[in-house]
């Protein structure tokens, strides 16, 4: 069960995140203001889902692996602390940011500034999270494969 609460809520977060990322490329490139004004706000609503999908993802993570010490659970554990501080310290406050100087109309350089920002930290934590995904998939083929045999 914790396998599959893990899964699912990891899943969901990269998805949230790859959401919000390519929300955010499309309006901006062919958006209408009021359509930049939409995601924005909408991306920041949509933290009530991705902050506790992140949690439960990060909980039941370090749930699972334990004390184990092989390098792939290792290398999970280092990318999902970069993922959540990244989430914490740069991808909430921008979102926070944004919403509200989109909503003001306010779409300034400092609006792009932190949109840049947003996007790069963003591309990181798709980065990471995919890789997770890609190795927790990995863990769970090599223990299908050890029954198998």
């Amino acid at each position: 069960m914790k396998t599959k609460t893990h899964a699912f809520a990891g899943a969901l977060a990269l998805l949230m995140v790859c959401l919000f990322w390519t929300s955010t490329i499309l309006s901006e490139m062919f958006g209408s203001t009021e359509q930049i004004v939409l995601v924005k706000t909408t991306i920041f609503q949509g933290m009530a889902i991705l902050i506790p999908a992140m949690a439960i993802t990060g909980a039941s993570g370090f749930s699972l692996g334990g004390k184990w010490k092989t390098p792939l659970i290792i290398n999970k554990k280092r990318r999902m602390k970069i993922a959540a501080s990244n989430g914490i310290l740069i991808l909430v406050p921008s979102a926070f940011f944004l919403a509200m100087r989109a909503e003001a109309g306010n779409f300034d350089t400092m609006f792009v500034v932190v949109q840049a920002i947003e996007l790069l930290a963003g591309a990181a934590n798709i980065t990471l999270l995919g890789l997770n995904m890609r190795d927790g998939l990995s863990m769970r083929n090599r223990k299908a494969n050890k029954v198998k045999s």
